[in-house]
């Protein structure tokens, strides 16, 4: 790859105008990362023309592509990562030929296709420590507006599901969805905390959207949410070798509170989990998962296609519950069932070498601190996704966008901060 600029004076100016493209294209994409959580568009009525998610993304997709071609590089696809991706998605692409509806096929890809975007842009423009940071803290500073929205909706005691869990608006109208998101930011909070040097008002922004984020989604009495919650403060805690007091310090403080603040019908719902057959929310993941299985029998290799699963409920699920289909409340199930064994092997390759990728990076003296928080994440989301998911989801892809790129920057991969001349480090960041 090329790292320094031309020595011609019209070729100099080029690659100072794809420099500013480059810093353009991540402040959009910054901005993403805040928009997925804030969703303005959901209760500020004049966003809602802007289409602010496709706006941002696809704005600094353009961006990106002028400034790769100013600089005459090609764009950055993440080895294996990409290769099975891209393999993935023309699987998707494909099932429209054997799906039970074409049109919700269509619709379903449509929308995975939109939020990939947002992966390809993360591993391209998340090239250095310090946008690697600023890309973590936009999505922590984002989720603070979602967990007060969900807070406030619970104090206000209107519209609560199931009339004590709480949710808010969009794709957080759902209490297991609300739950899932927010645990994804909770070990990138804590991992700025527990940094030696991170500055004051990233301590003081990481605490308040830690409390938030966990309070909410206590409030969620999500059984999901609570098992990533506890997954990614316990991975997060056992990579951290060099700060083990701390990490155990905060892991506890964070287990006391929950424990001393949740409600009692928290704790309540949470024991259900070894007693399903009385709970109709766990019974219908049973009957989920019973339907996943019985779809990956009879279509064991294509699946039924994507987005399909609940027009395939009506053939697979107990008679007593045909009339009510629901998701498959598993993204792994729910993908062999849509895609079968060909698409679940991409996709658990996808996924596999996202996964490892970050956890190679935390070994990494500079931004090991920040890639063993992001591995942290990706464990409890991933965990959490056993429960609920889905592929149509923007989070999932700037989380494994992250975790690649936190391999490539730890590689010192010849990588740019925009406009400079050789690969710039952003020291501060470090650590």
């Amino acid at each position: 790859m090329r790292t320094r600029a031309p020595e011609g004076e019209g070729e100099s100016g080029a690659w100072r105008l794809a420099g500013q493209r480059d810093r353009w294209a991540f402040l959009l994409l910054a901005a993403f990362c805040v928009q997925i959580y804030a969703a303005p568009a959901e209760w500020i009525p004049a966003f809602v023309p802007l289409r602010l998610a496709l706006s941002l993304s696809f704005g600094a997709l353009g961006l990106l592509v002028l400034e790769h071609a100013g600089r005459r590089i090609p764009i950055h696809w993440d080895g294996v990562r990409g290769l099975a991706l891209v393999s993935f998605l023309l699987w998707a692409a494909a099932s429209h030929l054997w799906t039970l509806d074409r049109q919700v096929t269509d619709g379903w890809l449509v929308m995975v296709l939109k939020v990939a975007v947002s992966w390809l842009l993360v591993v391209n423009l998340a090239t250095t420590p310090r946008r690697l940071a600023v890309l973590c803290l936009c999505l922590v500073a984002g989720s603070m507006v979602t967990s007060t929205g969900g807070i406030l909706r619970y104090l206000s005691g209107e519209d609560l599901s199931q009339g004590f869990r709480t949710l808010w608006l969009g794709v957080y109208g759902d209490p297991n969805y609300l739950a899932e998101y927010l645990t994804l930011t909770v070990p990138l909070s804590v991992a700025f905390i527990a940094r030696r040097g991170s500055p004051f008002w990233v301590r003081l922004l990481c605490i308040v959207s830690l409390l938030l984020a966990v309070t909410c989604t206590v409030l969620t009495f999500s059984r999901g949410g609570f098992l990533g919650l506890v997954a990614g403060a316990l991975v997060w805690a056992m990579r951290e070798r060099a700060q083990r007091t701390k990490a155990v310090v905060l892991s506890a403080a964070l287990a006391v509170g929950v424990a001393v603040f949740a409600p009692a019908t928290y704790w309540e719902r949470t024991d259900t989990l070894e007693e399903f057959e009385r709970d109709q929310s766990a019974l219908g993941r049973v009957y989920a998962w019973h339907v996943a299985s019985s779809v990956n029998l009879d279509h064991p290799l294509r699946g039924v296609g994507g987005g399909a699963f609940r027009e395939a409920w009506p053939y697979y699920a107990p008679p007593e519950v045909r009339e009510h289909p629901l998701v498959a409340h598993n993204i792994f199930l729910d993908t062999l069932g849509e895609l079968g064994w060909v698409g679940f092997f991409l996709f658990l390759t996808f996924l596999g070498s996202a996964t490892g990728a970050v956890f190679r990076a935390g070994s990494d003296p500079e931004i090991g601190w920040l890639a063993r928080g992001i591995g942290a994440s990706v464990a409890g989301f991933l965990l959490s996704n056993c429960f609920s998911g889905s592929l149509a989801d923007a989070h999932l892809f700037v989380l494994l966008g992250l975790a690649g790129a936190a391999e490539r920057v730890a590689a010192r991969e010849d990588l740019l901060e925009a406009g400079s001349a050789r690969p710039v480090m952003a020291a501060s960041w470090g650590g």
